[in-house]
């Protein structure tokens, strides 16, 4: 057990919490006043959805949208994929199951080694906590690494439900096949001069990440944030969800990120806002609770190579658009954004010139 003193660095598990009934909250996931959530902004400009086969087929209209998509929201809502609706019911019911199991069974898998006293980015569990007065957000989560098969952990990977590897082994393999064709027209609209550039990151030695997201209902959800304002460390961002919450910044204003049956939220990551050298941008989101049920979600991040540089490619920098972005390692960029959110902070902040 950990000592006394370093009780602190243990989150409670969020679920444990909501099935109290308590309307009191622990202090630690109290927002400030000026961090707490407020109501998204009623917009005629909502944000697009994009259907990737007649992308796929050339449909000029399209690709305008996806650019528009990319440009002004950072994200969009993926229809067309070819993920048959039947592998994401699936995907969602073993997540959802996964979160039902008795929490003595998901302790198996914690992200907490070391005697409980160190936090590792892999396993089920709560966020990484760095100070005493660190807030918490009202949610519980589990990381797997699923790309390249040989960085599996499978002694982290549930038995139980039984179809859980095989179903989220498949759900990733389509996922990685959207991925590819997004980032190929990412290429395309930062123009750069070859379109499988940005797919070409995605090799071998690349990381995809899946992380399983439970949002408990709380009583007091105008409180708390079920996941704080951030953007994300990987090239591409691939998401599933079974309820509304998820909101997105955009000139200062929080939007309502809709649910649309079947489609995904496809949205772009640190990596890429580097890379174009601030063309695109990385958007800021985050997630808000709610008092009537729980959400869940399941996020795909696609990374490169932990030990490439990442900066901004040579074509897309010159002397009427100079050079925004430093280099960093992206395993030190991944390590920074997850201290970086338990700061409060953005990671890109720290590469930006």
């Amino acid at each position: 057990m950990a000592d006394d003193d370093q009780q602190w660095k243990i989150p409670t598990i969020v679920q444990e919490l909501a099935a109290t009934g308590r309307d009191e909250l622990p202090s630690r996931y109290v927002v400030c006043d000026h961090g707490r959530p407020t109501s998204a902004v009623a917009s005629d400009d909502s944000i697009p959805v994009v259907d990737l086969s007649r992308l796929s087929s050339g449909a000029a209209d399209e690709a305008a949208k996806l650019r528009s998509a990319l440009q002004n929201w950072g994200l969009f809502l993926a229809v067309g994929h070819g993920i048959e609706p039947a592998l994401l019911g699936e995907m969602m019911a073993v997540t959802t199951n996964f979160f039902n199991l008795p929490l003595e069974e998901k302790q198996k898998y914690t992200n907490l080694v070391g005697g409980k006293k160190e936090h590792q980015l892999q396993g089920y569990g709560g966020d990484m906590i760095l100070s005493e007065t660190q807030v918490l957000d009202w949610s519980d989560r589990f990381y797997l690494n699923v790309e390249p098969e040989s960085r599996r952990l499978y002694d982290l990977w549930p038995t139980q439900p039984p179809s859980f590897r095989d179903i989220l082994h498949r759900y990733a393999a389509r996922c990685r096949e959207l991925a590819d064709g997004v980032l190929r027209e990412v290429a395309k609209v930062v123009g750069l001069r070859e379109e499988g550039c940005l797919v070409d990151m995605l090799d071998e030695k690349a990381v995809t990440y899946v992380r399983l997201n439970l949002y408990p209902r709380c009583p007091r959800p105008e409180k708390v944030l079920g996941f704080r304002p951030h953007s994300d460390a990987s090239m591409l961002t691939v998401v599933l969800n079974n309820a509304a919450g998820l909101q997105v910044l955009r000139d200062g204003e929080w939007y309502d990120v809709p649910v649309v049956p079947d489609a995904l939220v496809v949205n772009l990551g640190d990596t890429v806002e580097v890379v174009s050298n601030g063309l695109l941008k990385s958007p800021v989101h985050k997630v808000v609770a709610n008092s009537e049920s729980k959400r869940v979600s399941v996020a795909a991040f696609y990374t490169a190579d932990p030990e490439r540089e990442v900066e901004p490619a040579p074509e897309l920098v010159s002397e009427e658009r100079p050079r925004r972005y430093g280099s960093m390692k992206n395993s030190d960029y991944i390590r920074e954004l997850h201290e970086s959110l338990a700061r409060g902070e953005r990671a890109i902040d720290r590469v930006k010139i």
